[in-house]
């Protein structure tokens, strides 16, 4: 039996529209297209621009705001044994203008954030074309299978 843990870390703000269920179903999603390993996990945080700055400031080097961010673990939790996939941060109110400007809802650009991070947990990467490619097939793939 395949068998993932989703844990949802959200920001008070952010709780009344970036609902847990949405955001675990999205991951599951992903991580079944991808043939994750079973069992694991990840962490999904949905909070504000301003930490998704300092994030992508801190770790990455880039002072700017972002929409998603994945920090990959690939360790075993040595009490549960599922390997811990990593974390993915997303802001919440990116999220929202983006979803405005695409024309669609907010649960949908959340649903695409949430696939998009899983994705470069397990490797992919839209740096080099050929990557770009396969990383955009599989995300689209995932997407039409939640709506």
């Amino acid at each position: 039996m395949i068998h993932y843990v989703i844990y949802t870390d959200i920001a008070p703000p952010y709780q009344r529209w970036a609902l847990p269920a949405v955001l675990s179903t999205a991951a599951r999603a992903a991580l079944r297209h991808e043939g994750a390993p079973s069992p694991s996990a990840l962490t999904i945080r949905v909070t504000g621009d301003g930490e998704l700055r300092r994030l992508n400031r801190d770790f990455l080097g880039h002072n700017a705001v972002t929409d998603v961010l994945s920090f990959p673990a690939n360790e075993t939790d040595p009490e549960t044994g599922r390997l811990q996939l990593g974390d993915i941060a997303i802001a919440y109110p990116r999220a929202r203008v983006q979803a405005q400007r695409a024309g669609h809802t907010v649960r949908a650009e959340l649903q695409l954030l949430v696939v998009h991070g899983v994705l470069h947990l397990l490797d992919h990467d839209h740096v080099e074309p050929a990557g770009e490619a396969r990383m955009w097939a599989a995300q689209a793939n995932i997407l039409a299978g939640l709506r």
